[in-house]
């Protein structure tokens, strides 16, 4: 009974997880606030809709799981949702005033006072009570941990999935909001027009072309860039525009000066020059303090993360700081599972206090290759616990990671396109057996691969290929994509690519370059578009 039930829970987290994927791969919007609310709130009622098909026969239904069901968690790239019980508080200090109509049309005297005298006044007309019991989605959570190194400096550094963090705070007595991308191994030529990353030279493509579907489902190929989550598109008459929902909104004109690629490693050069400036090289993890300004201790009374340097820039033989054995990596794991683990057991052992059942709602332990998973990758931790499945108690979770959305972009999230003797075409995972004896043509985000569906205002859905090449939809792989028997499970992808340069040049150089190119374009919530758009040459038309 257990094995099933554990099965049944797989399955409905994989779809809540699904269901995810395709909303936001299909969603022009997913990387506004409001529209990924959207999505994971849909993702969630899919987990529970789901559920209770499978838990149909066992005789429980949707609204009798819910009670069984303390929480879902979220993680995204630099934090996570936890969907979860909570009571609903109405304001008692925000005064407004709603007009009243009279019985005979004409204007009676308004209801003046805070939301929760306002809601006492509306009474049942009111959308919310005070103290009502609800579930939803909890503000989000940043993977963040505060640091105190002197009486001068107290800042917030928030990591991410990758190797990209914020600093936020008082560094030696100077103020600094900054973010970026942390890599060692990078050389910049004095014109600043030419980058090699780990010895291999990062390609200069400028001219990266996709379908897309216009309105009334016309299929056109496109010269494109992607900035800040944005794809902008070139038509034939040198217009810009984006795409949403099918309609095409006219953009200011590009004329791309350099690449997204280059940008990103000299970002990260830069970035890493300013880390070294505000003097965080010395900064240690037993550093780390909690809200009240403590240092942060385990159960034995030691620092909690340990004792050792987190930024620990070296060099191509010692190490480098984005290899996943590097201090600050260590640290940016240790700092991601804290936060989950606090939180998740906060949510949890309230969850106690809704419901009136004898079963004890609790925090189970995660075993170290879950916990790689859920800091990793996007991923959806879910729990069902105290069903009673004949002499014990059922306390079960699942967790279901996937690397194929708009979210964060991992080693893992580059496919090499490859153009074989009878002109066809086929993706490949990058650490496929024998990939190096083949001609690699192109190297694209795995997600520009999937089947896209857009919907138009009149109703008509359709569906296309974003990727093709000589109008070709490209086939994935049988050993890499389909079986993934054929492929390598390197420790460090750097260094394998790196190595993997040596046997053909063009591997590592199409990889590195897609990675820092599809890095460089996602969305960020501190990115400037004015800026990234000077970058790339911004042609302001004439008023």
């Amino acid at each position: 009974m257990q094995t099933s039930y554990d099965s049944k829970l797989n399955n409905a987290t994989y779809d809540a997880l699904k269901a995810f994927q395709l909303n936001t791969i299909n969603s022009d919007t997913s990387d506004i606030a409001n529209s990924k609310l959207r999505d994971i709130e849909a993702s969630a009622n899919t987990f529970f809709s789901s559920i209770a098909s499978n838990f149909n026969m066992a005789g429980y239904n949707r609204d009798i799981l819910a009670d069984y069901v303390p929480a879902l968690v979220y993680t995204m790239y630099d934090g996570y949702y936890i969907y979860s019980p909570y009571t609903n508080t109405l304001d008692t200090t925000n005064h407004n005033e709603i007009p009243t109509t009279k019985e005979d049309g004409t204007p009676g005297d308004p209801i003046i006072g805070s939301d929760k005298d306002i809601a006492t006044a509306l009474k049942e007309g009111s959308t919310y009570q005070d103290g009502e019991k609800l579930s939803g989605l909890k503000p989000y959570i940043y993977y963040s941990c505060r640091y105190k190194m002197n009486e001068n400096s107290n800042f917030v550094i928030t990591y991410s999935l990758d190797n990209y963090i914020t600093i936020q705070g008082e560094i030696n007595g100077t103020w600094v909001n900054d973010g970026g991308y942390l890599l060692d191994n990078i050389e910049v030529s004095s014109d600043g027009k030419n980058v090699d990353y780990r010895e291999v030279t990062i390609d200069k493509e400028t001219k990266l072309k996709e379908t897309v579907c216009l309105p009334g489902g016309k299929l056109e190929e496109y010269e494109y860039i992607k900035l800040n989550g944005v794809k902008y598109y070139k038509d034939e008459n040198d217009n810009w525009f984006s795409i949403i929902n099918g309609e095409k909104l006219p953009q200011e004109k590009f004329d791309p000066a350099t690449t997204a690629a280059i940008e990103y490693y000299k970002d990260a050069n830069d970035f890493k020059d300013r880390v070294k400036e505000y003097g965080l090289g010395e900064l240690n993890a037993k550093q780390a303090v909690d809200e009240g300004g403590s240092q942060l201790k385990d159960e034995n009374g030691n620092p909690k993360f340990g004792d050792y340097r987190i930024f620990d820039f070296g060099d191509a033989t010692r190490g480098s700081i984005e290899d996943p054995d590097s201090n600050f990596n260590e640290q940016r794991l240790a700092v991601i599972r804290y936060s989950i683990e606090k939180n998740l057991s906060i949510a949890i052992a309230n969850y106690n206090n809704y419901e009136s059942r004898t079963a004890n709602f609790m925090m189970p332990k995660l075993k170290e290759d879950e916990w790689d998973k859920i800091v990793n990758n996007v991923s959806i931790i879910s729990f069902l616990q105290g069903l009673n499945i004949g002499g014990k108690i059922y306390n079960g979770y699942s967790i279901i990671a996937n690397n194929k959305n708009k979210e964060v972009v991992s080693e893992d999230s580059i496919y090499m396109v490859t153009k074989g003797e009878d002109n066809n075409y086929e993706y490949h995972k990058p650490t496929e057996t024998g990939l190096e004896n083949k001609e690699i043509i192109d190297a694209c985000l795995n997600i520009d691969f999937e089947r896209r569906s857009v919907t138009t205002n009149n109703g008509t859905t359709n569906y296309f290929y974003p990727k093709r090449y000589n109008k070709q939809v490209p086939l994935g792989s049988y050993t890499s994509i389909v079986t993934q028997t054929g492929v390598e499970v390197p420790n460090n992808m750097y260094k394998y690519m790196a190595n993997e340069d040596k046997k053909n040049t063009k591997l590592a150089k199409k990889y590195f370059t897609a990675l820092g190119r599809e890095r460089y374009g996602m969305y960020k919530t501190n990115n400037d578009n004015e800026t990234l758009k000077k970058k790339f040459g911004i042609i302001r038309e004439s008023t």
